[in-house]
C-alpha cells in the first residue's frame, strides 16, 4: 500500500492565533433519546429491524452510566439536550470547543453483520448532521465508522470527511483483530487523505464479535470497567509494532477514555525488546516510544489518581504530556471530571498544553 497524503498540520498562524483559546474538551457524549431517531436514517431493507446493537456480557453499571442531573428538563437521555449541555458544561466552564464523541452507538463496529453495522454508522452520521452539526459553533463532531467493514468505512470518510466541523474519525476500541492489522489500513489511508485523526473509545469490549480481555471474560462491571486500559495497551502496541505509523507517517491516533498510567510501562518494554528483536519489525527505524509520542494522543478522563499527586506529575512527564495529553470531561457520564477539579495543580506551561494547546494543534482549531 502506498503511503498516503498526510493531513495538514496546524499552521503557524493557527498556533499564534490559538493563544486566545483557553479550554477544549476532547470527550463529550451527545446522545439520542430513542433508537428510532437513528433507525429512520437506515436504508429501507434494514429499517424494519430498527436499531439493534450488541449488548453487554450480562452485566451493567449499578450506578448507571450518566449523571442523574444531566437528564434534560423536557425528558430524554443525558447528553441528548443541546440546551442542557450548554448550561452544565460549555457555558458553565466557558469552553472554546467541545469534541462530541457520541454515545450508545459504538458497538455497531462489532456487529456480526458488518453491512448492518456500517449502515448504522452512516445513519448515526446523518442524524448527527441534522441535529448537532450546526447547533453551536463550539460543538465539533466525530465521524463514526464501523471498523469491521473497512470498505464501507472508507466510503463514509470520503463522503463527509471534508466537512469543516467534523474533526476526527471515531470507532470502537473493541475489535476482533488488533488495530495494527492491515485489515484496517484502508481506514487510516482515507483518514489521512481527509486530514483527520482517528480516535477510539471504549464501551463495546466483550460484546458482539469483539475479543474480550487477555485473561478471559470479566465477571462484573467493576472488572470490565477496570480492564479497559488493558485493551488500549494491546491496541497501541499493535499500531506501533505492525508499522501503521511507518506507512502513514502523518496519522494521529487518539486514545479516548483509556487512562494514561499504562503508557510509560509500554514505552519502556517496547524499547527494551526492540533493541534485541528489531529484526522482527524491520520497518521500525526508531525506538517504539518515539512513535508513541509522535502519533498517539491521550485524553485525561479517567485520569489516574495516586495518593501522592506528585506521582501523577511524574507519569505526565514520562508520557511527554506536553505533546500527548488533552483534557476531557467525559460529560455526562457519572465519573466525569470538571476542568476545575479534575486535575491536580499543574505547572502553567503544561496546563496550557493539556487544557487547549495540544487539542488546538491536533484539530487545527482557531478562536471563533
Amino acid at each position: 500500500m502506498t503511503t498516503t497524503t498526510a493531513p495538514t498540520a496546524a499552521s503557524a498562524d493557527a498556533a499564534d492565533s490559538g493563544k486566545q483559546l483557553s479550554l477544549i474538551d476532547c470527550d463529550v457524549h451527545n446522545a439520542f433519546s430513542s433508537p428510532d431517531e437513528i433507525a429512520r436514517y437506515l436504508p429501507k431493507y434494514f429499517r424494519q429491524r430498527g436499531l439493534s446493537l450488541p449488548g453487554r456480557a450480562g452485566f451493567s453499571s449499578p450506578l448507571g452510566v450518566a449523571r442523574a442531573d444531566a437528564v434534560p428538563d423536557e425528558g430524554g437521555k443525558p447528553g441528548s439536550s443541546i440546551a442542557k449541555m450548554r448550561e452544565q458544561l460549555i457555558d458553565a466552564y466557558n469552553m472554546d470547543y467541545v469534541i462530541l464523541t457520541g454515545g450508545g452507538i459504538l458497538s455497531c463496529g462489532v456487529h456480526a453483520e458488518a453491512d448492518y453495522g456500517a449502515a448504522v454508522a452512516r445513519a448515526y452520521n446523518e442524524w448527527f448532521a441534522e441535529k448537532w452539526l450546526d447547533a453551536d459553533p463550539r460543538m465539533l463532531g466525530s465521524l463514526l465508522v464501523a471498523p469491521n467493514n473497512p470498505a464501507e468505512a472508507v466510503k463514509e470518510i470520503r463522503r463527509i470527511g471534508g466537512h469543516e466541523r467534523l474533526v476526527q474519525v471515531i470507532m470502537t476500541s473493541a475489535t476482533r483483530t488488533a488495530l495494527g492489522d492491515r485489515f484496517y489500513w484502508p481506514i487510516y489511508e482515507a483518514a489521512c487523505e481527509m486530514g483527520m485523526p482517528v480516535a477510539v473509545h471504549p464501551g463495546a469490549e466483550s460484546t458482539g464479535i469483539a475479543n474480550t480481555f487477555a485473561p478471559g471474560f470479566p465477571a462484573s462491571y467493576f472488572e470490565w470497567h477496570s480492564n479497559l486500559s488493558q485493551n488500549y495497551m494491546g491496541q497501541v502496541s499493535s499500531l506501533i509494532s505492525r508499522g501503521v505509523f511507518c506507512e502513514f507517517p502523518q496519522l494521529k491516533f487518539v486514545c479516548i477514555e483509556g487512562g494514561i498510567g499504562w503508557a510509560p510501562h509500554l514505552m519502556w518494554r517496547l524499547d527494551k525488546n526492540w533493541k534485541s528483536l528489531r529484526a522482527t519489525t524491520p520497518w521500525l527505524t526508531r525506538p517504539p516510544s518515539e512513535y508513541l509520542v509522535e502519533h498517539i494522543r491521550f485524553t485525561t478522563q479517567p485520569i489516574e489518581e495516586p495518593e501522592k499527586k506528585d506521582h501523577l506529575l511524574q507519569i505526565l512527564d514520562m508520557v511527554h504530556a506536553e505533546k500527548t495529553v488533552m483534557f476531557s470531561s467525559d460529560y455526562p457520564h457519572w465519573d466525569n471530571d470538571c476542568p476545575v477539579h479534575g486535575l491536580p495543580k499543574l505547572p502553567e506551561p503544561l496546563k496550557q498544553r493539556i487544557m487547549w494547546q495540544n487539542a488546538a494543534e491536533l484539530y487545527n482549531l482557531k478562536p471563533r
